[in-house]
């Protein structure tokens, strides 16, 4: 049987003042979500506003700082039993989000992580994914499908264990290994939900060169850490 409503929902989010609204309205919907908290990570547009008027509490950075040190600052503001983390640009999608509460309010797992459906546009060539994915398997064991989704729910015990969280795009690499070397059940769970593809141009390239190095530097110190 499903607790009482005892979540709150962390989102990072820069520029994303287009997305925000319907993003935060989506996961108020959800009936166990009590508080979501935006940090507003040195955004230039309006999403520190619209976020807020929206429902949310909001934080902002006075400047851009990356995903894993707005996670480390709104973690604080998270006051509920489990905490789900999402990204800004999900929209009505992060309805679907309660399928990543479910087993962790059930018992059933202490972290979830969103599996996403195939990408409906041809990216990058999965070097990323791949690292990341042969990395997670190699320290831990897991083969992780979606090892570099940020849609993931957690026990504040969990929560509590992987803080800080590794700066940049390698923070949810990070706290896989982290999670699953303390002995916290990692469960992989099937989601509908959509947000911004990365092209295949430069600027997504420089993106993916970017995030390839935040992932293989989380792995080299997770190789320090044995």
């Amino acid at each position: 049987m499903v607790k009482e409503p005892a979540v709150s929902v962390l989102v990072p989010a820069y520029n994303e003042a287009s997305r925000i609204k319907d993003t935060v309205q989506a996961v108020l919907s959800i009936p166990e979500v009590v508080e979501v908290v935006v940090v507003d990570d040195g955004s230039t547009d309006a999403t520190a506003e619209v976020a807020r008027a929206s429902g949310a509490r909001v934080i902002r950075l006075p400047r851009n700082k990356g995903k894993g040190e707005a996670l480390n600052r709104g973690a604080a503001l998270c006051t509920r039993d489990v905490v789900l983390l999402i990204d800004a640009d999900l929209g009505v999608s992060a309805v679907e989000a309660r399928r990543l509460l479910l087993p962790v309010l059930e018992g059933e797992a202490d972290m979830t992580v969103a599996r996403f459906p195939a990408a409906r546009h041809k990216g990058g060539f999965g070097l990323v994914k791949g690292l990341a994915r042969t990395g997670i398997r190699w320290y831990t064991g897991l083969v992780m499908e979606s090892p570099l989704s940020g849609q993931r729910a957690m026990t504040r015990e969990v929560l509590q264990h992987l803080l800080p969280f590794a700066s940049g795009f390698g923070v949810e690499v990070g706290m896989t290994i982290k999670a699953a070397r303390l002995g916290f059940r990692v469960q992989e769970v099937p989601v509908v939900m959509t947000h911004r593809e990365t092209g295949r141009d430069l600027k997504g390239f420089l993106h993916r060169g970017k995030q390839f190095w935040h992932v293989a530097r989380v792995l080299w110190q997770a190789r320090n850490s044995l």
